[in-house]
């Protein structure tokens, strides 16, 4: 759990820090990699489900709780169970919404009073091609990733005026994770065919773009779809 008393003491300006969920999967752990290369942050805390269930209210009030200050909360966090619709269960709908939706809110929610009390701060919520052009089976992915575009645009509109930013980014399919690594390899080629490059990102180059919209003090509301597909919809 984080601790404050451990972090650095500073007068001016305070020590930032970085909350990044979903942190132990390919490109949540190059996130926390690339956020702590670039010296911006005291602590980069990458907390384990132990530590903090993104789907739990209690969990996530006493994670942040913990906290004074927070600079950047990444929404990595997310799960997908593809399933038909005819043949999903109601419980494998609500994991899913729960995993992808629920917990960018409530983290959200949570990390949004100090950063309105700090009068500065940026979300990132990690989001999906999914949401623009489901394929078959990931109706609720496809859904909770669409309401997580809504929850982005939303957010920026209501916090804006308080210095808190909000954007939305798609990283696409990423090379030697697994959703590159668990497709048929037909499948993996007709979608790297539909890019104009010929190739997909790394979770590297994706954590990358993450990191630079820290940097991006006029940017919000935004939702930046990281491939070279030139249709979105």
């Amino acid at each position: 759990m984080p601790d404050a008393s451990t972090l650095p003491a500073s007068s001016s300006p305070a020590p930032r820090i970085a909350v990044v969920t979903g942190a132990k999967g390919g490109l949540g752990s190059a996130i926390v990699r690339e956020l702590e290369s670039t010296g911006r942050f005291a602590k980069v805390f990458a907390p384990g489900r132990s530590d903090l269930d993104v789907t739990a209210a209690d969990s996530v009030a006493r994670f942040f709780g913990e906290l004074d200050r927070i600079d950047l909360l990444v929404n990595n966090a997310g799960l997908t169970r593809d399933v038909p619709i005819a043949r999903m269960a109601e419980d494998q709908w609500d994991k899913v919404i729960d995993g992808n939706l629920r917990g960018a809110f409530l983290c959200s929610r949570a990390a949004l009073k100090l950063m309105i009390r700090q009068r500065s701060g940026l979300i990132v919520n990690i989001g999906s091609f999914s949401a623009l052009r489901p394929p078959p089976g990931q109706a609720a992915y496809a859904a909770a990733k669409a309401g997580l575009i809504g929850l982005t645009q939303s957010l920026a509109e209501e916090a804006g005026k308080r210095n808190v930013r909000v954007n939305c980014v798609l990283p696409g399919f990423l090379e030697g994770t697994g959703m590159t690594r668990d497709l048929p390899a037909d499948v993996i080629e007709l979608a790297r065919q539909s890019h104009v490059l010929g190739r997909f990102n790394t979770p590297v180059e994706a954590a990358r773009f993450v990191a630079f919209l820290d940097t991006l003090e006029a940017v919000s509301g935004q939702v930046f779809q990281l491939d070279s597909r030139l249709r979105r919809w």
